[in-house]
């Protein structure tokens, strides 16, 4: 039997901490359910210590979750890490993930702490974290930056103490993987006790080397990668789970090691973050993008259609894509509906969002002829599907004029706070006067940092998914809007965002320093 690879998987703690990416305890949620369809080993659900909506989500993933181990990430301190435990009581399958920098940049400027502090600090932190685990994971944070004399003697003391993972950060992006390879190797070579602890390895993206630092660890020892949906991630981002595991799958040959990933579920599981999130995929990101399986060169189209693997290393349908439109238009039942969206590995979880996906499906059916499983992916992934009690503000109706050297003129009514009210202003552009017109309703006085557009399926009547980011009082949130109308999207788009504004339970993205 080859070597298994433990998938780690922190887009709930790490990958939140892309501004703007920060999640309700329901959307994290349904992100780890989803992660759990997907055979995730070790789900990294927050930082309990972070927030109580840290805290909270934390433990209500802990509670569902059955398949997964669910690890609450911790600084090297009691306080944090009784936090991350008690969030994880109910855990079927726990783990305490702990850290504390060992650089000499990192213990000097941030820290203020001595080389002695730190070690004494690091393993009393695991001795701690023992006490209600045997599962304790560490990580010396700017891995890749600290000396290899004091790393050993660090990790040489975590494991003395009760440390079964220890995980090499390349906290910064820094690493290439010749000599990350080379750190992992001498570390298991030199530290007398390494065998009584799995190896990991957890990577950032800021040279563009995350996925090949990471197999380049594997190749030196690592049994864990530590990865998230998407490579989602503050900076730059963090390794992806999709081209790790599909890179370990696809070169079994070279690797010769073991996966426990339904791939199926890789596309479900990007389109669930990105819509949560409101990251868009860019259309030629590897395995998940919209072009990693087409073909424009008619040189490789013919060779595709002679014998598919003369261009293609992997079969779109192992990674999730489905070639095949939806069968179902607007006569089409809701139980047909409900199995389509067993097929395409979405779960939701109650007969009321059901119920409220299958009228929005409904409801596009009559505008549009063909009903595609992206557009399906759209109706359900409302952003954790609101209840109009829950809204501060709803579209109601909106219209717009626009001609040739004319200001465009638009006209929106809303539902704010329980009352109707209806605006018409002017803009630049039939997008930009409904921004407007919403704004003075609902003045915010929010900057809009991100506006953007992108088609969920092919020809003239694909939706449009609109992607806008708010940032007000060092608070960012993102709203997300489809429909086959442009301008209709934008607005559902900025009305989302508008409701995190207001809404209490979206809390500010927390900022502490991590792996």
């Amino acid at each position: 039997m080859a070597d298994k690879i433990i998938i780690f998987d922190t887009t709930l703690r790490d990958g939140e901490q892309s501004p703007g990416a920060s999640m309700t305890r329901e959307e994290k949620l349904r992100i780890a359910k989803q992660l759990e369809r997907l055979g995730v080993d070790v789900i990294e659900a927050g930082f309990a210590a972070a927030s109580n909506g840290d805290f909270e989500s934390v433990k209500a993933i802990a509670e569902a979750i059955q398949d997964s181990t669910v690890c609450s990430l911790s600084r090297a301190n009691d306080r944090d890490i009784s936090r991350a435990a008690e969030a994880l009581a109910g855990a079927r399958s726990k783990r305490i993930h702990t850290f504390i920098a060992t650089s000499p940049l990192h213990m000097e400027s941030k820290l203020r702490m001595t080389p002695e502090q730190v070690y004494e600090q690091a393993r009393m932190a695991v001795r701690f974290a023992r006490k209600f685990t045997d599962n304790v994971e560490f990580s010396p944070e700017d891995g890749s930056r600290s000396e290899v004399d004091f790393l050993c003697r660090v990790i040489e003391g975590v494991i003395d103490e009760g440390a079964t993972t220890i995980n090499i950060a390349d906290t910064v992006g820094y690493a290439v993987p010749e000599l990350f390879a080379d750190l992992i190797s001498t570390l298991r070579q030199r530290i007398p006790n390494s065998d009584k602890a799995i190896w990991s390895v957890h990577c950032h993206n800021d040279l563009g080397m995350a996925v090949a630092n990471s197999l380049a660890g594997v190749r030196a020892g690592a049994r864990q990668i530590e990865c998230t949906i998407n490579g989602l991630g503050e900076r730059a981002g963090n390794t992806a789970l999709e081209e790790v595991v599909m890179a370990l799958r696809t070169r079994r040959d070279f690797f010769d090691l073991e996966v426990g990933i339904d791939t199926t579920q890789i596309v479900p599981a990007s389109r669930l973050v990105s819509g949560i999130t409101g990251f868009v995929v860019q259309p030629n990101k590897a395995v998940v993008g919209a072009n990693a399986f087409a073909h424009a060169s008619g040189i490789h189209q013919d060779g595709v259609l002679k014998q598919r693997s003369t261009y293609e290393i992997m079969r779109a349908e192992d990674v999730g894509w489905a070639a095949n439109k939806i069968v179902l238009g607007k006569l089409s039942g809701r139980n047909a509906f409900k199995q389509r969206l067993q097929e395409l590995g979405i779960s939701l979880d109650s007969e009321e969002e059901v119920n409220a996906a299958f009228q929005r499906f409904k409801d596009l059916a009559d505008g549009k002829a063909d009903i595609f499983d992206e557009d399906i992916h759209a109706l359900v992934s409302d952003r954790t599907v609101h209840h109009e009690k829950q809204e501060y503000v709803r579209l109601v109706s909106m219209g717009q004029s626009s001609e040739m050297g004319e200001s465009p003129l638009a006209r929106v009514t809303l539902w704010i706070d329980g009352q109707e009210e209806t605006h018409e202003c002017s803009g630049n552009g039939p997008v930009d006067a409904t921004l407007k017109a919403i704004e003075a309703m609902v003045p915010s006085g929010a900057e809009m940092t991100l506006y953007s557009v992108n088609a969920i399926s092919g020809g003239t009547e694909a939706q449009g998914e609109v992607t806008v980011r708010l940032a007000k009082g060092g608070r960012i949130v993102n709203g997300v809007g489809a429909d086959p109308d442009i301008i209709v999207a934008s607005a559902k788009a900025y009305i989302s965002a508008l409701n995190r504004l207001h809404s209490k339970s979206e809390r500010v993205n927390p900022q502490i320093g991590t792996p």
